[in-house]
C-alpha cells in the first residue's frame, strides 16, 4: 500500500495542469495508461479557443458557448471558462508553449459557431501536442510529482462514504493500492465505445465507470458529439479533418458536387457541429460527402502539416483533391457530475476535463473549448483539493476488495475473445445509439447489452478492465438517451424531433435516472 497526498488519474491537459498546482503543497502521483504523450490532448488538432481581446471578446465567447450548448449550458461554468481562460493561456506562454504567430502576433483563426477569430494553434494542426509537451516539460521539473506510465485504474477505494485512493494495475500486471487525501479523475473521454471514432485507443471511459461504480453521480451521458468531418476511406482510420479546415474556407459538397449547407443552417459550413454532422449524414444517404478546398488559395501544406502528411498516405492533397468525410464519435459532453471546482458527489473525489460534467458545454460543445476546459478546470479542481484538505483515515481492509475481486474471479477471458466482445459492443452502439436515435433502436441496444453482460470478459488485464468500463459507459449512454424524449444539441431522436420547453440535465447514480433543471 502506497501513500501520496494527491492521486491524479490521467496525464492530459487537465491532469497535468492540476498536478502542477498540487505539487506546490504536497506529493502528487500522476498515472496514465500508456506513455505520457498518449492522450486526447495530444490528438487535438483544431486549437484552443480563448478570448485574448479584452472584455468584449470574453463576453462574446460566453454567448457563443451558451448558444452552441442549445439551452443546457451552466452559465456559471461557462463564465468561469471564458474569464479565466486568458490567464491560463498566458501561463502556457510563460512555460514556453509556442503558438503560431503572424508578423510577431498570435495568429487567431475562426471555427464553427464562433462569432469572431479567437482560436490559437500550434504547428498548424498540432495544438494539443504542443501544449502536452509544454506541460510535461514543466511537470518533469517538479520533484514532488511522480509520473507512472502504463498504469490502468481498476477501482476507487472507499471508506465511510469517502474516496481515499484507488487500486491500479501496473504495466507488469501487478496490482497496486494507492491511498491519497484526494483523487482527481482526469482520464479523458470514452470515444472507443463507438466503432467509428476520432479518439485514441486509450479513451475507454475508465474514470466515468470507476466513479459510477463507487456511487458517484454522472450527468448528461446522452450528449455525445459526433465530429462532422472524419476521414472516410474503407480500411483507413477515422482521422480527424479539423474544423479549422472549414474555418479556412473549406466547402462541404455532396456526391453531385453541390454545396448543401445552405439548406440546413445560415452559418453554412461553420454551423454548430451537431447541425453539420446531421446534414452530412443526410446528404451521405445518396453517396459520398467531401471537403473541398480547391478554391482556397493558400499554402495548405504549411498551414496543416499533420493532416497533409496523413492524406499523402492515400495520395490525396488539400487544395487539389476532394477529401471524403463522414461523422465519427468525438467528444462526450457528459461525465462525472461536478461543481465548477471539480467536486463530485463523493467526498474526496474530483474530476476535470472530458471525464467531468460541469455543464460548461451543455448539449453541444463549442469548437475548441475542450482544451481550454481542461486547462481551466484542472487548476480549479486542484485548488479545491488543496482547500478541502481531506482527512486521511486508517486503512479498512474489508472496504478495498469488492470490485477488484469481482474482476479477478471466474476464468480469465482470452485476449482475442475480449477483442471480439469489445468490437460487438462498439458496433451495436454505433448502429443503435449513435448520431440518430429512436426508441426502437435504443431498446435493441439495451437488449443486446444485457446479452453481452453474460459473456463480459474477466481477468486482471488491461483489455478486460477496459471492456468492463466500456460496458458501463454504454449502459449509461443508452439509459440516458432513452430517458430524454426530445432532440437537443448532439442528442437527436427521430421519434422526438422537437426540443422541450424546459432544459433539464440527466443525472444517474446507482439509485437510478432523474432529470433536473
Amino acid at each position: 500500500m502506497e501513500q501520496v497526498d494527491f492521486l491524479v488519474v490521467g496525464a492530459g491537459i487537465a491532469g497535468l495542469s492540476a498536478a502542477i498546482c498540487l505539487a506546490r503543497v504536497g506529493r502528487v502521483m500522476v498515472v496514465t495508461k500508456e506513455e505520457l504523450a498518449e492522450s486526447n490532448t495530444a490528438y487535438a488538432q483544431g486549437g484552443i479557443a480563448v478570448a485574448m481581446g479584452g472584455e468584449e471578446d470574453v463576453a462574446l465567447h460566453l454567448e457563443d458557448t451558451m448558444s452552441a450548448g442549445d439551452g443546457l449550458v451552466n452559465r456559471e461554468a461557462a463564465s468561469v471558462l471564458v474569464e479565466q481562460g486568458p490567464r491560463r493561456v498566458e501561463e502556457l506562454l510563460a512555460w514556453g508553449t509556442k503558438f503560431d504567430r503572424e508578423n510577431g502576433e498570435l495568429m487567431l483563426t475562426r471555427e464553427g459557431a464562433h462569432s469572431r477569430s479567437r482560436i490559437l494553434h500550434a504547428n498548424g494542426d498540432a495544438t494539443g501536442k504542443e501544449i502536452a509537451v509544454s506541460l510535461l516539460r514543466h511537470v518533469r521539473e517538479m520533484d514532488s510529482i511522480e509520473l507512472m506510465e502504463w498504469t490502468t485504474g481498476v477501482d476507487l477505494l472507499m471508506e465511510g462514504g469517502r474516496v481515499v485512493g484507488a487500486t491500479l494495475l501496473d504495466g507488469e500486471g501487478g496490482v497496486r493500492v494507492v491511498r491519497a487525501k484526494a483523487v482527481l479523475l482526469a482520464s479523458g473521454g470514452a470515444g472507443q465505445v463507438y466503432s467509428d471514432t476520432t479518439n485514441p485507443a486509450v479513451a475507454t471511459g475508465d474514470g466515468i465507470a470507476m466513479a459510477y461504480r463507487a456511487g458517484a453521480e454522472v450527468s448528461d451521458m446522452e450528449f455525445y458529439q459526433f465530429h462532422p468531418t472524419a476521414f472516410s476511406v474503407p480500411g483507413a482510420p477515422r482521422f480527424l479533418m479539423s474544423e479549422a479546415l472549414r474555418g479556412e474556407g473549406a466547402y462541404l459538397v455532396n456526391a453531385k458536387g453541390e454545396r448543401f449547407m445552405e439548406r440546413y443552417h445560415p452559418l453554412l459550413e461553420l454551423a454548430p457541429r451537431d447541425v453539420v454532422a446531421r446534414a452530412i449524414t443526410h446528404e451521405g444517404m445518396d453517396g459520398e460527402v467531401y471537403l473541398d478546398m480547391r478554391h482556397v488559395k493558400k499554402d495548405l501544406q504549411t498551414r496543416f502539416p499533420g493532416i497533409s502528411k496523413f492524406l499523402a498516405k492515400y495520395r490525396l492533397e488539400l487544395g487539389r483533391d476532394l477529401i471524403p468525410v463522414r461523422p465519427a464519435a468525438h467528444y462526450l459532453m457528459g461525465g462525472v457530475r461536478t461543481d465548477v471546482h471539480g467536486r463530485s458527489s463523493l467526498p474526496g473525489l474530483y474530476a476535470a476535463g472530458e471525464v467531468a460534467c460541469t455543464g460548461v458545454h451543455g448539449a453541444n460543445r463549442l469548437a475548441s473549448n475542450s482544451l481550454l476546459e481542461g486547462l481551466v478546470f484542472g487548476v480549479l479542481a486542484a485548488e479545491a483539493m488543496i482547500a478541502d484538505d481531506g482527512t486521511q483515515h486508517e486503512p479498512v481492509v474489508e472496504d478495498q476488495g469488492g470490485e477488484v475481486a469481482a474482476v479477478a474471479t471466474g476464468s480469465a477471458t482470452g485476449e482475442k475473445a475480449t477483442e471480439r466482445w469489445i468490437a460487438e459492443l462498439r458496433d451495436l452502439m454505433w448502429k443503435y445509439a449513435g448520431l440518430l436515435r429512436d426508441a426502437a433502436g435504443l431498446q435493441e441496444a439495451k437488449r443486446r447489452l444485457d446479452a453481452l453482460a453474460v459473456t463480459m470478459p474477466r481477468g486482471m488485464f488491461r483489455r478486460a478492465l477496459e471492456a468492463r468500463n466500456l460496458y458501463t459507459v454504454a449502459e449509461l449512454i443508452v439509459a440516458a438517451a432513452l430517458g430524454r424524449e426530445e432532440s437537443r444539441g448532439a442528442h437527436y431522436r427521430n421519434d422526438f424531433p422537437e426540443r422541450d420547453a424546459v432544459a433539464r440535465h440527466s443525472v444517474m447514480s446507482k439509485d437510478g435516472l432523474k432529470f433536473v433543471a
